[in-house]
This record gives C-alpha cells, structure tokens and sequence, in this order.
C-alpha cells in the first residue's frame, strides 16, 4: 500500500467511547500511519510505526499538544507475520489507566516506552466532519507500506478483541474471525472494510464505504489466514547493500555490478512446492532455491546463491547452475518470460519450466523416479526461493498472490488442484503454494 491511502468523513457520534480494530503485514520501515483522524495538523488521533525505534504509537493531539499516547515496549519488525491491533477507548473512565486499552494478537499491552492517559476529552474520531484516513496520516505523509486487513471500528463502545479475532484451539495463534458481532451496536461511524479482497464497501449493517484517496489498492490471497512468502528484507545482502525491494516484498531489482542475491521467507523441509517469477530484465539473473544450511545467511556482499554446491538455480542462458559449474540445460530466459519452480522435498527433486514448459523435459508429477528433474535436494534440508541480482536485474516473484508487480498480473490462471494461491500456469498436481496453509495440507 506504499503511497496507497484510504479516507471517509465522519458523521456526529460518540467521540469518547469507540474501538478500532485492523490487521497489518509491514513490507518495510519508516514512519507509517495506520489509521487516522485528522482534523489539522494540531488536533488529530492516529495509530502508527515509528521507524527510529520499530515500536507501535498511539497518539492524540489537541490544540498543538499531546494528550495521549502509547508506545509499545515490543518492536514489530517481522515482515512475515500479520498482527491485530485492537484498541479500546472509554474517555468516561473515572482511572486515567482504564481509558485507552491496547490489545496484540488479542493480548493486553501493559509494559510502554511511553505512557500518557487522556483526561476524559472528546477525541476527534467519530467527530462530524472530521475525515479519517487509513494508510496515511492526513493523505501527505506517513504511507504506509504493506497490507491491510479487515479494519473496524465501532462507534460507542469500548470493546475486548474477542470479537475481532480468536486463539486457535491446536496451533494456540491469535486468528482473524470471519464474522464481527458488536457487543451493542456499530453506531453512527461503524465500519468494517477490507473483509472481502480490497472492497471498500462497507460490510457492517451501516453503509459507511470508504474511498480511494491515493495510489493503487492491489488485491491480495495473502492475508490473516493464510500468510504467504515474500523476499525476506531482514536478510542483510539484500537490503543492507543497495536491493530495491517493492510491491508488498515481491519485486526486487539490483543497479550495481557485483552479485546480490536474494532469498524467501518461507522454507519447508518437506512437501511439494510450486512458485513463479516474471523476468522484467534478464541481465545477470538467476533464480532458484536456497539451502538454510549455506554459509552466507550472514548476507556477506559479493555472493551468488548458486556458487554454493548446497544451493541451486537456472540462468539467463538456460543452464542450471550449482557450485559454480553451469551446465547446458533448457531455454534461455528473455524479458518477460515467466520462470517456474518446482520442488519436491518428499522425494528430493527440483524442476524448472519457462512459459508453461517443464525444461529438460522435466515432470515434476514422476515422484521418486524424478524424471527431468534438474537437481537431487539434500532430505531434510530447508529451502527457500532465491534469485541472484546484478547489473540491472529486476523480476517480480508470484508466490501465489496472482501478480508480479503493480501492472503485472496473471491473465489467465491456471489449474491449481490445492485451490492455495493464483499461478499463470498449471500448478503439478500434488503441489501447493509456499504459504501457511501450503504447509499445512
């Protein structure tokens, strides 16, 4: 949602009792606002990412001051989880402490950087006239930049975040709950957007829709219930030495020559596993998969993934390549071919295709017979996906979300027998995404 922001203008309701609850998965740092009501630049109430400390922050001012705020101790800085922030307000309250309650992943935060209780004001949310925005402080600054999910608010009750989501009986995670029910009512100001894909219709029982204000709101399969792979930016020779990775983790281009390479987030041991990537410029690029066992994960400069023997990949020429020896093995790659990745670590094989081909006349559905495959995988060894960047490289990785970049989706998709993610071309049956609910089938 980077340079993406959402806005409504309030109607009259209840401006000291309100809860507003919302799911997030960042894709990078820096100041980011979350959800605001802005009035002007002296009286507003917002939610926020601080980037200097990586801590969550609620703050109000009015008339220029601060009359309340809360900076989490905790930092959030796991780009490959999703988070519930639920927060509760009762400016009634006769305690300072009992007015503004904040809840992650369903949990009463207690321990604060900074800690400032309201006195029992009016707030500007649920103010008439007042605009509210989400995913920017006023529409000018602080974008955020990530995902947003199933945002809320209700107008006229301070609620617990059991309504918003749920502890898993088996895995005993905080998840999203597909159906809201306030304790009293919505109000005046209630809403609840983003439920259904990136509609901005309003689903609770009032008609409060929301606009686009800004940018471009990309519909997503990743989302609270099932988390899929992205470029993991934690990983220091990608963006600790010069990487540009964008669009929700997933694009990621490299100007400079020498060799960067960079590596998913998601890293099975076992199952079968199909992922895509569109080449936007083929210079120097290699893509494939990465062993967890390789020495690099420290993310030293200057190394290619594929120059280790516990690594392997397909370059620009056709070859697949592992240990530094290339060996002549399908078609080259050109500008906007779509490279394909198959990996079945049941029974240790590794495929590549290109444009719907299984290269070496590979079949990723032959089992333990392995026919075509490329690469023997070490058993019980975790790989991720991973690419090697120089010179101007640029590709969009698809792990199942149905695009490559902002302008480049799938255009057709293919069958895929798991129903988990949107591929361009036929998943092998057997295989599945590299998501949460792709490891779990």
């Amino acid at each position: 949602m980077a340079n993406t922001y959402l806005t409504r203008t309030q109607v009259a309701g209840n401006r000291q009792t309100f809860t507003q609850s919302f799911w997030f998965k960042l894709s990078n740092t820096g100041d980011q606002a979350l959800i605001s009501t802005f009035n002007d630049s002296n009286n507003y109430n917002y939610c926020y990412l601080d980037s200097s400390t990586g801590q969550l922050s609620l703050q109000w001012k009015k008339s220029g001051s601060v009359v309340a705020q809360k900076n989490t101790s905790r930092v959030f800085r796991d780009f490959s989880a999703w988070y519930n922030v639920v927060y509760a307000v009762d400016t009634t309250q006769a305690s300072g402490g009992d007015r503004i309650k904040l809840y992650i992943n369903g949990e009463l935060q207690t321990e604060f950087s900074s800690n400032i209780a309201p006195g029992q004001i009016t707030t500007e949310v649920n103010d008439n006239g007042t605009t509210q925005y989400i995913g920017s402080l006023d529409g000018s600054q602080q974008y955020f930049n990530g995902s947003m999910s199933y945002v809320a608010q209700i107008d006229g009750t301070a609620e617990l975040p059991g309504i918003f989501g749920e502890t898993d009986s088996t895995t005993g995670e905080w998840k999203i709950k597909t159906t809201i029910t306030p304790s009293v009512a919505w109000g005046n100001n209630g809403f609840l957007i983003l439920k259904n894909g990136n509609s901005l219709t309003d689903e609770s029982s009032n008609s409060n829709n929301w606009t686009l204000g800004g940018g471009t709101l990309t519909n997503t399969e990743d989302c609270p219930s099932n988390i899929f792979s992205t470029i993991n930016v934690q990983y220091n020779q990608t963006t600790g030495q010069g990487v540009t990775v964008t669009f929700g983790n997933n694009l990621v281009y490299y100007g400079s020559n020498s060799s960067r390479s960079c590596i998913g987030d998601v890293s099975p041991s076992s199952g079968k596993y199909y992922y895509e990537a569109k080449v936007f410029d083929n210079t120097n690029l290699v893509l494939g998969i990465v062993n967890l066992a390789w020495g690099n994960l420290n993310g030293a400069s200057g190394y290619a993934f594929h120059d280790d023997a516990l690594n392997f990949g397909y370059d620009l020429s056709g070859q697949k390549t592992s240990g530094g020896t290339a060996t002549a093995f399908g078609s080259a790659m050109s500008n906007n071919d779509i490279f394909m990745c198959a990996m079945d670590l049941d029974n240790q094989k590794l495929y590549f295709g290109l444009n719907g081909t299984w290269q070496g006349s590979g079949d990723p559905t032959s089992g333990a017979t392995g026919t075509g495959s490329a690469f023997n995988l070490a058993s019980g060894a975790n790989y991720a996906a991973a690419c090697r960047l120089r010179n101007g490289t640029q590709v969009g990785f698809n792990f199942g979300n149905g695009y490559y970049s902002s302008s480049s989706q799938v255009s057709s998709a293919g069958t895929n027998a798991s129903g988990i993610g949107i591929f361009e071309y036929d998943v092998p049956n057997g295989y599945t995404a590299l998501s949460t609910k792709g490891l779990n089938l």
